[in-house]
């Protein structure tokens, strides 16, 4: 199943305590816990505009971007899509399928995107949260959307 250039997929991310993503943990093992994600796909610009609000205010979970830069992916927690209805944009719920991106990050490397012809905005490693909480992302979402209307009603 493919949504907006995005395939469907579930991901693993770290969750605090343990280390994160692409950190080795006592022992030297990456962190691994399996945390399922569901995928939330906007067009580029407003994404764009929410990935700098996040980054300012609550922090932003993982981000994908399409190959052809269309389409930017946040991860949100599995159950998101159940009831996502923000206007312009489309939650895909996984199914199943799990990619834990701790294991995929050796010490010290990237962490590679688990969707062929994506590759990371924000990657694992270097996000300020596992997975974006949905609320947070709503509102970030909607305040870019005003500002992008603002700023094409200016030119």
């Amino acid at each position: 199943m493919q949504e907006e250039g995005f395939s469907v997929w579930e991901t693993g991310v770290s969750r605090g305590g343990n280390g994160s993503a692409g950190q080795a943990v006592a022992g030297g093992a990456p962190a691994v816990p399996a945390q399922s994600c569901d995928l939330v796909t906007v067009p580029a610009r407003q994404g764009l505009e929410a990935v700098d609000i996040l980054r300012l205010r609550d922090g932003v979970g993982p981000v994908l971007h399409d190959g052809t830069c269309d389409t930017l992916g946040f991860l949100v927690p599995a159950g998101t899509a159940a009831g996502w209805d923000v206007p312009g944009s489309a939650c895909t719920q996984t199914s199943g399928r799990g990619i834990a991106l701790g294991a995929l990050c050796g010490e010290g490397a990237a962490a590679h995107p688990p969707v062929t012809g994506t590759g990371w905005l924000v990657p694992p490693e270097g996000a300020g949260a596992e997975a974006t909480d949905p609320a947070v992302l709503r509102a970030a979402l909607g305040e870019a959307a005003r500002t992008i209307e603002a700023v094409d009603r200016c030119q």
